[in-house]
């Protein structure tokens, strides 16, 4: 048999083939069954199934996700592959391509630890975010609905979140649990507690219930319409009961006051019909009665006047809507016959007509005293004194016409 070389092998005479490495040569396989050629050919192949599978592996580190984990095991298979390879070939040069993948598979490595304690490190903080959180609507949210809902998205969060170093994790669970266990107890507690004001309340409002259905036949409508006023108050302050009791003791509560107030509109309609016959008949009353304005006889004015308000107290009360209007109609005849009176008083008071008539004849010879008094200070030439007796003579004067005023009412 004849031999073959190639720059990575050769075909000896006896048809064995080896392979170059720079560790020397290698012996890679036999061949009887052809010439040297296809010999070296068949290992060729093999050879390029080998840079094949390393350029796939090359590939998927830069166009995919690939775990370091898996690259790894991935190129510890190709290189024992190729460091057994029965293949011709640049084995040598497929080594340090495996070394080159080992190298950037190591700084994916860092990559990805860096991105995983990074992840851990923000699923931390949302697990603690989540924690707080939770402690908080343990210890202070009174809105129970709400409460429970928020811990049951908080808890999906949680699970959402990524998982971080077990210890973390396992303190963090137990206080998130702690959380839902101490609102839940709060929770219960309060219904407890509720459902104890909530008999009470039934109690109490039983209670006046029994009080407005006993004074539901009641006539005395003052009196009794400010004890229901009171009941309501007290009612108010009860607090709620159960639905089912609330809704049973206020139909019978509101129907009781019905009752009561339907009975008391009836009276008043009744009370109000005789009021209005009553206000028609002082209407007529004040009719007559203002006829007697503006007062010309004082002395009969009073006369009809006193007979008017017998009248008018005989007639019975009015409907408080018309009182007000009707009783200042009387009212203002009452004032101007009052008005009336104490002017004829003033003008026939024989004291005060004669100190009217005093103070005229005292201004009167006051003002011819001060006319001498001038005259006088002119003819001396007394500017000053002339000054003063015309500023007197200015007011006596004055003061004078009013007195004269005062005067002629008395006559």
């Amino acid at each position: 048999m004849s031999s073959a070389t190639d720059p990575w092998g050769r075909v000896d005479e006896n048809g064995t083939v080896y392979v170059k490495t720079s560790d020397g040569e290698r012996v890679v396989g036999s061949w009887q069954a052809g010439a040297p050629e296809e010999a070296l050919a068949y290992f060729k192949r093999k050879y390029d199934a080998l840079v094949t599978e390393i350029g796939l592996l090359e590939q998927r580190l830069r166009t995919t996700d690939l775990q370091p984990g898996q690259a790894q095991q991935s190129i510890a298979r190709l290189r024992e592959a190729v460091t057994e390879a029965h293949a011709v070939g640049d084995l040598d040069s497929l080594v340090r391509r495996l070394d080159n993948l080992t190298e950037q598979v190591g700084r994916r490595r860092e990559e990805v630890k860096a991105q995983r304690e990074h992840a851990r490190h923000e699923a931390r903080e949302i697990k603690e975010r989540i924690v707080a959180e939770a402690e908080r609507i343990a210890a202070e949210e009174t809105h129970w609905k709400n409460g429970g809902e928020r811990l049951r998205r908080l808890v999906e969060e949680w699970k959402a979140a990524d998982r971080i170093d077990r210890p973390t994790e396992t303190a963090l669970w137990k206080r998130l649990s702690a959380a839902r266990n101490a609102f839940t107890k709060r929770r219960k507690a309060y219904f407890a507690t509720l459902d104890d004001q909530r008999d009470e309340a039934r109690r109490e409002k039983e209670r006046l219930v029994a009080e407005a259905e006993a004074m539901s036949g009641s006539t005395d409508w003052g009196e009794t319409a400010a004890a229901y006023r009171d009941l309501m108050r007290r009612w108010k302050q009860a607090g709620r009961a159960s639905r089912d009791a609330e809704e049973d003791l206020w139909s019978r509560f509101k129907g009781a006051q019905d009752v009561f107030f339907a009975a008391r509109s009836a009276a008043f309609a009744e009370r109000d019909a005789e009021l209005r016959v009553h206000a028609e008949e002082k209407e007529k009353i004040l009719a007559e009665a203002e006829r007697l304005l503006p007062v010309r006889d004082v002395r009969q004015a009073r006369q009809q006047l006193r007979a008017v308000q017998e009248r008018w107290e005989a007639a019975g009360p009015v409907p408080r809507d018309q009182r007000d209007r009707l009783e200042g109609r009387l009212r203002k005849i009452e004032e101007t016959v009052r008005a009336a009176e104490e002017k004829e008083w003033r003008r026939t008071n024989p004291e005060a007509r004669a100190r009217a008539e005093a103070a005229v004849t005292q201004l009167r010879g006051s003002i011819e005293r001060l006319e001498k008094d001038l005259e006088k200070a002119r003819a001396a030439g007394r500017d000053k004194a002339v000054k003063e007796a015309e500023e007197a003579l200015t007011a006596r004067r004055a003061w004078l016409e009013e007195a004269e005023r005062t005067l002629a009412e008395f006559s």
